[in-house]
């Protein structure tokens, strides 16, 4: 849990990190490891992380905004969290179809 700000700007360098691992190879592994200084959750973005969201083309992560506001300076709250994984508040809706396959369908 964290105030929602924060919570967005993790989204950024959270999608940019699940990308680079999408396209693996050297290059995108040290442009990763740029960001992310340690060695076990590097390994885990490129080996578990980037193989879940391969066919996702994009939108790798949630941001669930809280009812109520941070008690002492009101400040609005968040989670942020993972799609498509076990154990998270709430289920992802299904990666809709590319327009090209919609068109190509339409004229058969």
């Amino acid at each position: 849990m964290t105030t929602t700000a924060r919570a967005k700007e993790l989204r950024r360098v959270a999608e940019n990190m699940i990308t680079h691992a999408k396209k693996g190879g050297l290059h995108h592994r040290r442009l990763a490891g740029a960001v992310v200084r340690e060695r076990a959750a590097l390994v885990k973005l490129f080996e578990i992380l980037g193989p879940r969201y391969e066919h996702r083309p994009g939108g790798y992560t949630r941001v669930m905004k809280l009812q109520l506001p941070r008690r002492g300076d009101s400040s609005d709250m968040a989670f942020i969290e993972f799609v498509d994984r076990e154990g998270e508040l709430r289920k992802a809706r299904p990666v809709a179809p590319k327009k090209e396959e919609n068109l190509l369908e339409e004229l058969d």
